[in-house]
């Protein structure tokens, strides 16, 4: 518990001292290859809005800025690179071209609901963006969805922030709690949406 809050202290002063390019920054890394959980940066984040340093509403901002910024990386890099390595190297670890159109097929169809809940889930939001980019999602609806989703990620955990301030214990307990309900919701709403598919 004391290193966690020697961590946390360390992370409120530096994104201080950063300001609002510095949130911009470490939610762009968060969102690209680098396993960087955004709940460092965003919850100080808002404890620096409700201590007055920050403003809450410019701190979500650039949260979703940075995401949507880490994400367009990844897709465009998958986009150029990946393809290609895909169906030059792909046969040697069993993926071939066939998997490849299965998947654009799927984006196609499914493309907005899989961006949008991979942007709320832990993990996968780091990595929704390369099955986008490989399967030529259309980059608008890619970030349309990309930001929602981000958006609503980055608004609770500045939100946590903010209302419980440097309360540790309870911003752990209200984290889980939030991300259970979080996955429950998506879960209802993927349902629905394939029925309504369907």
């Amino acid at each position: 518990m004391e290193l966690l809050h020697v961590v946390i202290n360390f992370l409120v002063e530096t994104i201080g001292s950063l300001g609002y390019f510095g949130i911009f920054a470490l939610m762009f890394l968060e969102s690209t290859f680098f396993p960087f959980p955004s709940e460092v940066v965003m919850i100080p984040a808002g404890f620096l809005a409700y201590k007055g340093e920050m403003n809450i509403y410019i701190v979500i901002f650039m949260g979703t800025a940075g995401s949507l910024g880490g994400a367009l990386f990844n897709y465009y890099l998958s986009k150029t690179l990946g393809r290609k390595l895909l169906l030059k190297y792909g046969h040697y670890v069993w993926f071939k071209e066939k998997q490849l159109a299965k998947m654009e097929e799927f984006f196609a169809k499914h493309g907005e609901i899989s961006t949008f809940n991979g942007r709320l889930i832990p993990v996968v939001r780091q990595y929704i963006s390369l099955p986008a980019g490989l399967s030529k999602m259309s980059i608008v609806k890619f970030s349309i969805y990309t930001t929602l989703g981000a958006f609503i990620w980055m608004l609770i955990l500045a939100l946590l922030g903010y209302h419980l301030g440097s309360n540790k214990e309870l911003i752990g307990e209200y984290l889980k709690s939030t991300i259970i309900i979080t996955l429950i919701m998506l879960s209802i709403f993927t349902m629905a949406y394939f029925k309504y598919k369907k």
